[in-house]
């Protein structure tokens, strides 16, 4: 009978095929450059014509914010929010926002007032929430690693180039 695993003659030896052995090794090796052939430079492109894969850009960043797309009428946004913080309550009295979660998960609290967050749930992977202009809102990662997200504002709510490292830097600069 034919084995397509037995077709060398020495009982020790498998003639496996092997997939995706370059994902693989970037999935064992993440940090060494060699296996990092996807590299996104983070930075703001806006407002040129723009293509990017999302995810990856999300997942590589490791600041608290980092401006990726800034327009007149638009701005993408890339957030990093560590084990146990938040992104602070806030309002935006003058524009939507739309958030999406690429890894991580948490909690979003919302509200006509910073005293009534009626509104919770828990958000996890390749969820999204959507912020209307002048709700008091949260995330607060409830997970054991960085939430990864990416954020749309309409219209920009940063300067062209934001780069905040931690969200000290970013309290520090509002």
């Amino acid at each position: 009978m034919y084995n397509a695993y037995k077709t060398c003659p020495c009982p020790y030896f498998m003639n496996t095929p092997m997939y995706m052995y370059n994902s693989y090794r970037s999935y064992l090796y993440p940090n060494t450059p060699m296996y990092r052939a996807n590299l996104i430079q983070l930075k703001d492109y806006g407002p040129k014509p723009f293509v990017v894969n999302i995810n990856e850009a999300a997942k590589q960043n490791t600041n608290y914010r980092t401006a990726l797309w800034t327009g007149n009428h638009l701005q993408l946004t890339l957030m990093s929010i560590n084990v146990g913080e938040d992104i602070g309550l806030e309002v935006h009295p003058n524009l939507d926002q739309f958030i999406r979660i690429e890894e991580g998960q948490g909690l979003v609290q919302m509200g006509n007032s910073k005293d009534n967050l009626d509104f919770q749930k828990k958000v996890y992977d390749d969820f999204i929430f959507i912020i209307p202009a002048g709700k008091w809102h949260n995330l607060i990662n409830t997970g054991n690693k960085p939430i990864k997200l990416y954020s749309i504002y309409a219209p920009p709510q940063h300067p062209y180039g934001t780069v905040h490292k931690t969200k000290a830097d970013a309290q520090a600069a509002e």
